[in-house]
């Protein structure tokens, strides 16, 4: 099954729960909820007491996507604000093992991030205790940027990876996705898709039903 994770990074905060009722009313399964620290990367987003708060406005799985150095110092305050799913980055965790067997014992799923340039193997140690893998297709820390082609070889080599594990693991990407070029990663093996600028434009619930059905064809 696809799953659209619309991205609430490039959502208007004045309105917020608002537009994230439309997505869900469009049929986003997920939402997507970007937290850097101005460390790890460049940008600083938004954090626990947000996710507190929107945690009402929907009742969508919340994908909480952790661009933050030694993310084991703040799993368990974003596992109690809400998170459904806790997705840190494998470049970011001294102790990698620690932070998935934190997650699992608060009782929420783990996400394992890898950047652009960090090759798909070395998630290989960690296959079986994780839930999903989520491929960055940009830099990490910006959005509205260009999807990277060769990342699409990357989600190939991935599901290759999980299947002859004989595992079932979601592949999930995030960065550069338009309704034009959604149908790459999907088509590489991808099927939790996050998507921001796309979502959050014009009209939010047309823009979401559009993709959901592009990526569900």
């Amino acid at each position: 099954m696809n799953i659209l994770a619309p991205s609430i990074l490039s959502a208007d905060f004045t309105i917020l729960g608002q537009q994230i009722k439309a997505t869900e009313k469009a049929g986003a399964g997920y939402l997507h909820f970007d937290v850097m620290d101005g460390i790890f990367v460049p940008s600083i987003s938004f954090g626990l007491p947000v996710l507190k708060s929107i945690r009402k406005a929907s009742n969508q799985v919340y994908d909480v996507h952790l661009m933050i150095e030694e993310p084991i110092r703040y799993v368990e305050n974003f596992a109690e604000s809400g998170a459904d799913i806790i997705t840190f980055h494998i470049e970011a965790a001294s102790d990698v093992r620690e932070v998935i067997d934190k997650i699992h014992s608060l009782g929420k799923k783990v996400g394992l991030a890898i950047k652009p340039k960090t090759p798909v193997e070395v998630v290989r140690p960690y296959l079986e205790h994780i839930d999903m893998l989520l491929i960055m297709t940009v830099e990490p820390g910006f959005g509205g940027q260009k999807y990277i082609d060769y990342c699409t070889d990357k989600i190939k080599e991935a599901r290759e990876l999980i299947d002859e594990a004989g595992l079932s693991i979601d592949i999930e990407i995030d960065g550069g996705v338009t309704y034009d070029n959604v149908r790459v990663p999907i088509e590489a093996g991808a099927n939790v898709i996050v998507a921001g600028s796309a979502c959050f434009t014009g009209d939010i619930e047309s823009s979401v039903k559009a993709l959901i059905e592009k990526i569900s064809q």
